[in-house]
């Protein structure tokens, strides 16, 4: 019996699994709810300046806000081409 217990107990619960996740889905959920409404339409217009210099795809860019107690962050995050010429669609210098 005690080989049996063995085996049992290496094996996560499925109602274990199924908590975690819907922890992570109403952790993601209520950070969606939280971000500002405007969200979308900055990471589009910060995109639009972007491919004036570099060629990138849409999904290249994440913008994310986060809070605490003192200070608003904007974090963005832009993956860039990584060839030679960095992808420039502009040769002229900025102004």
């Amino acid at each position: 019996m005690g080989l049996l217990n063995y085996f049992r107990s290496s094996r996560p619960k499925s109602a274990q699994v199924a908590k975690e996740r819907l922890q992570i889905l109403v952790a993601h959920e209520r950070k969606l709810r939280d971000a500002p409404s405007y969200l979308p339409q900055m990471q589009q217009e910060i995109l639009a300046v972007i491919r004036k210099y570099v060629a990138v795809d849409d999904d290249a860019i994440s913008i994310q806000m986060e809070q605490d107690a003192e200070h608003e962050i904007l974090e963005v995050n832009i993956v860039l081409p990584e060839d030679g010429t960095g992808g420039k669609v502009h040769s002229q210098p900025l102004r």
